[in-house]
């Protein structure tokens, strides 16, 4: 399996033309390989998936029942020390919101668990393909093995205690805000319009007189998540937008106006 990978990205990048979405599909393949050669043949792999709280990693990896089971982050094959990505704002994001997170330039694999490294493998030289532009041979397939066993292993716990469960809702609360809120609105002043914006001045103009972006930011913030957290926990059979705004309680009128924009404006 290994041999066939690296035969592919071998090829790939002695086109000389290759950017780094040109190996993707052949990190796909793999992936989807490796994941019936685990005995998850319902494995199913999203290239470039829609953006998440933290941004936006190349691979989302699921169950097959709506559930994540992992992220994977690719680098350029030419990338060949991930130290340096591994300290970067993007990974540290990445890191502290992905339980389950691959850094890779598809000849080294990092697996993080809750943002701790706890396992690598180099699978091959990478400068026996820039350099010597030649098959490499396979290296520490062993260590690549068990790496990827324990990602596809991961399972979120059934049962959070309430610290646990707080430090998860803040954790994405903070991102949705950092990455989402705050740039949205900026965006919006900009063009003079816009939906977050129309919020934040109606928040100014009927509940809080002197309201300041970053305080709107984190209130709106924490609006969403843990209203989706409450209408998650009041759904009965199966969860999306339309069902979050229907599982708001109607006593609860301004939280029911913020998830009509956001689960009902796109549908």
């Amino acid at each position: 399996m290994l041999k066939s990978y690296l035969k592919k990205i071998a090829e790939i990048a002695n086109q000389g033309d290759a950017r780094e979405e040109s190996y993707y599909a052949t990190l796909e393949e793999l992936l989807g390989k490796l994941a019936q050669s685990f005995g998850k043949g319902k494995i199913h792999i999203t290239t470039l998936p829609k953006s998440t709280e933290a941004g936006n990693p190349d691979f989302r990896v699921w169950d097959g029942k709506q559930h994540v089971v992992g992220y994977v982050e690719a680098k350029a094959p030419t990338v060949e020390n991930l130290d340096s990505i591994e300290v970067s704002e993007q990974l540290k994001r990445y890191r502290g919101t992905f339980p389950n997170l691959i850094l890779t330039n598809f000849f080294e694999f990092r697996l993080y668990r809750n943002g701790i490294l706890v396992e690598k493998a180099l699978i091959a030289r990478p400068f026996i393909v820039h350099k010597l532009k030649t098959i490499p041979p396979v290296e520490k397939e062993p260590d690549f093995t068990k790496l990827m066993e324990a990602f596809y292993s991961f399972s979120l716990p059934r049962a959070y205690n309430a610290k646990n469960l707080a430090i998860e809702l803040a954790k994405r609360t903070r991102f949705l805000k950092e990455e989402v809120i705050v740039e949205e609105l900026a965006e919006e002043e900009k063009n003079g319009k816009g939906f977050i914006l129309g919020f934040y001045e109606a928040f100014r103009q009927f509940l809080i007189s002197g309201l300041s972006k970053e305080d709107f930011a984190d209130l709106y913030s924490q609006t969403i998540t843990y209203g989706l957290f409450a209408a998650r926990m009041r759904a009965k059979n199966g969860f999306n937008r339309k069902l979050a705004y229907d599982n708001i309680p109607r006593t609860i009128g301004i939280l029911r106006d913020v998830f009509r924009f956001v689960s009902l404006e796109d549908v």
